[in-house]
């Protein structure tokens, strides 16, 4: 295992205890200090793909997905004020966005490697974002998947509403979702700083 993977292991292990942390911590209606911290996980994947290949990228998901599933058990064992901390549906809903986004994310990210330096990163992570959103949200509180924890109730998240009370009637777990994707675009484009500042450094002192 060379060093940049063992790095991005890393980063990606405190990267998502954070966010699993973090999202226990709401800001007002929509969101949870998570949010922040999340979207992060791509940059990681994409500064070891860049630096070392999809190969090297996959590992570091796969380390990030094994990290994310010990939380999610750690989770289910602690009782907050409404019941487990990490629903059954939840936990789901997570390790199957993230799987399936950042994979997602590690492909495209590699057929776009040889373009303009930022589409890689830029169009690779707003995709794994909303397909990590969409997936999430909707396996941890559709209504149509009560089916998966008949036991939890989310009957909250099904209540109609505007869309970030502004918007045409939607269920509030819409509104969540969206809020989450806003910030996920925010911060992955934000991200693209960073990143080209980690691949200008890393690739100067490797030459």
């Amino acid at each position: 295992m060379t060093r940049t993977i063992t790095y991005g292991v890393l980063a990606m292990a405190i990267v998502v205890v954070a966010s699993n942390i973090l999202v226990q911590h709401p800001i007002g209606s929509w969101l949870t200090w998570g949010a922040f911290t999340y979207p992060l996980a791509f940059l990681v994947s994409d500064i070891v793909n860049r630096l070392e290949g999809p190969s090297a990228a996959r590992r570091v998901v796969y380390a990030g997905f094994a990290t994310g599933l010990i939380c999610s058990v750690i989770g289910t064992q602690i009782m907050g004020e409404f019941g487990p901390l990490v629903t059954l549906r939840v936990a789901i809903g997570s390790a199957i966005a993230f799987l399936l986004a950042q994979l997602v994310d590690v492909q495209i990210f590699d057929r776009l490697r040889r373009q303009a330096w930022w589409k890689a990163p830029f169009i690779s992570t707003q995709i794994g974002s909303t397909l990590d959103t969409a997936i999430f949200f909707t396996i941890a509180f559709s209504a149509s998947l009560t089916f998966l924890e008949p036991g939890n109730d989310v009957s909250w998240a099904a209540e109609a509403m505007p869309l970030l009370g502004a918007g045409p009637t939607v269920p509030f777990w819409v509104s969540l979702g969206f809020a989450d994707l806003l910030v996920k675009i925010a911060v992955d484009l934000i991200a693209l700083l960073p990143f080209r500042f980690a691949i200008h450094r890393l690739t100067a002192k490797v030459a």
